[in-house]
């Protein structure tokens, strides 16, 4: 455990194709890789979705799920869990009432790891397109009251920037270090969403925590990502690999940029090339 070479990386736009599939190629390096590296993710997807993207992968460090908020063994031992409680939620989403604007609540609903996934009454045509790709999805509950859960993971609005900007800065003066936000452009479409996570809910204090349950220091990690909640994870890494469909402001900060996309299995070609 103590000289492997460790590598975490992100999954949408990252490890992941574009239709959100694991390349035959991606999964036989990965596997390979396995026998002498321990490998793990740090995604904003959830244990479930997770689990069944990786299911022929295999893992052997805890995962970092939902942006940060969680950490799973891959055999689901809870390892850490940051959440936002109901009554800093229902303010939240007090505040995106004056925005008209109702969110998305990803929270569990028991310790079992068994999650929900609200979704407003009012939707604007972005969470649409965002509720299409859940349409079949077990966890999804209609939430007509708006109300939050006991543990929230985390609250995302999607909408257009001219809406998201303003409610950033009033939920950022309004809440101050109770929470974290990240504002990122949407990927899928022209749209924007904003994750409102607990303030160690993030994939940097996660990577903390899953080098100190290995017993490594965070030099010792590569990681990569694409958009802007992997920053604090690739500032934090000892090595931090930006895809080429990555985000400006992440290639900003990463030491290497890969000459391929997520399309094109960039993450295991540069995992097959590294010889230890």
């Amino acid at each position: 455990m103590h000289n492997r070479p460790i590598y975490i990386t992100d999954l949408d736009h990252t490890f992941l194709r574009t239709d959100q599939s694991v390349s035959d190629f991606s999964r036989e390096v990965w596997n390979t890789k396995s026998k002498d590296a321990i490998l793990s993710v740090a995604t904003a997807r959830s244990f479930q979705k997770t689990h069944d993207f990786l299911e022929k992968l295999h893992l052997d460090a805890p995962m970092i799920l939902l942006d940060g908020t969680m950490i799973v063994s891959p055999d689901k031992k809870l390892i850490d869990l940051k959440t936002i409680n109901k009554a800093l939620g229902d303010a939240i989403v007090e505040v995106g009432l004056q925005f008209d604007i109702d969110p998305f609540i990803i929270g569990l609903k028991d310790m079992d790891l068994n999650e929900a996934f609200l979704y407003p009454r009012k939707l604007n045509k972005h969470q649409k397109f965002v509720l299409k790709g859940y349409k079949n999805d077990p966890r999804l509950q209609f939430n007509p009251e708006n109300k939050t859960m006991e543990l929230n993971l985390k609250i995302v609005y999607f909408g257009d920037k001219k809406t998201l900007k303003p409610l950033t800065s009033k939920l950022k003066a309004t809440f101050k270090d109770a929470i974290e936000c990240k504002l990122s452009p949407e990927k899928y479409s022209d749209g924007y969403f904003l994750t409102i996570l607990h303030p160690e809910g993030d994939k940097a204090h996660a990577l903390q925590k899953v080098m100190n349950y290995l017993e490594r220091d965070p030099a010792d990690v590569t990681v990569f990502g694409d958009s802007v909640n992997d920053i604090g994870m690739f500032k934090l890494a000892g090595t931090s690999v930006a895809v080429s469909n990555a985000l400006d402001e992440v290639k900003a900060v990463a030491d290497v940029i890969l000459p391929h996309s997520n399309d094109e299995d960039a993450v295991a070609k540069y995992l097959k090339e590294q010889k230890r």
